[in-house]
């Protein structure tokens, strides 16, 4: 069982990207997931997050407004479009996925865990 994200790249301030988490060896369906990402010498951030229903969404303050996480059950995989890119968005992108997370109850995205993390894909926004 295994994630696999794509969609990383280089794109100019202002730009847009689409992330997508691709499940490999079990479903979706069951599991929330998160978007996490890695800034060089930073810790890592938790950025967005869907619920098992797809019902609750949550960001983290840096990406509200800009970013937006969905789900496609039918494809098996969970996709981050960000728009509006700011160099300070440049890091490595990561997904996870937990039976237990994202839920109205605690909108922060880092305080649940996640059993499950793909290898990440690198994000670069020019200034």
């Amino acid at each position: 069982s295994q994630l696999v994200e794509s969609g990383g790249g280089f794109v100019q301030h202002g730009g847009s990207l689409r992330l997508s988490c691709a499940a490999s060896g079990f479903s979706l369906d069951y599991y929330a997931i998160g978007w996490f990402r890695r800034a060089p010498g930073k810790e890592r951030e938790g950025v967005a997050c869907i619920s098992i229903s797809g019902g609750t969404t949550n960001y983290a303050d840096s990406v509200k407004g800009r970013f937006t996480i969905s789900r496609d059950n039918a494809k098996n995989t969970v996709s981050l479009q960000m728009n509006s890119l700011k160099p300070e968005d440049t890091a490595v992108y990561y997904c996870a996925a937990d039976t237990f997370a994202c839920y109205d109850s605690n909108t922060d995205v880092t305080h649940y865990s996640y059993d499950t993390w793909g290898q990440g894909t690198q994000v670069t926004v020019s200034s």
